[in-house]
């Protein structure tokens, strides 16, 4: 449960970094970004499924890159239900998707599902060899 909480705000802190840094993307505030967060998760637990297993064709035929329009859709969405979340336009979708993706997995990846930061010690054994 930690965990979850954990990854809700740092994809809250990814939306307010995507938002200063894209002018497409507004948000009035902590709360319309942490509600957008919520929303997105949703989204993308219970939609970005169905919507990628109906889309398999031209996403292999695009080699994947059909997903980047897949995640601004999904922002698209969360902007039009979150009063003071607002995204303006189809390249400010798709970057601040690309943003908050990035940023978002960067984070995540250190942390487990108890919501503890994990790291891998690694010692050098000689040579080439690591364990």
């Amino acid at each position: 449960m930690r965990g979850i909480l954990i990854r809700w705000l740092i994809l809250t802190g990814a939306i307010i970094i995507a938002s200063y840094l894209l002018d497409g993307i507004r948000v009035s505030g902590f709360f319309s970004a942490f509600f957008a967060a919520a929303m997105l998760g949703i989204l993308n637990a219970f939609f970005r499924p169905i919507v990628i297993i109906l889309t398999l064709p031209v996403n292999i035929l695009t080699l994947g890159l059909f997903t980047f329009l897949i995640n601004a859709f999904m922002l698209k969405i969360a902007s039009g239900v979150i009063p003071g979340f607002d995204v303006h336009g189809f390249w400010s979708a798709i970057f601040g998707s690309l943003l908050i993706s990035v940023v978002s997995w960067f984070v995540s990846s250190f942390i487990n599902e108890r919501g503890t930061v994990q790291y891998i010690d690694l010692r050098h054994r000689g040579g080439n060899r690591w364990e």
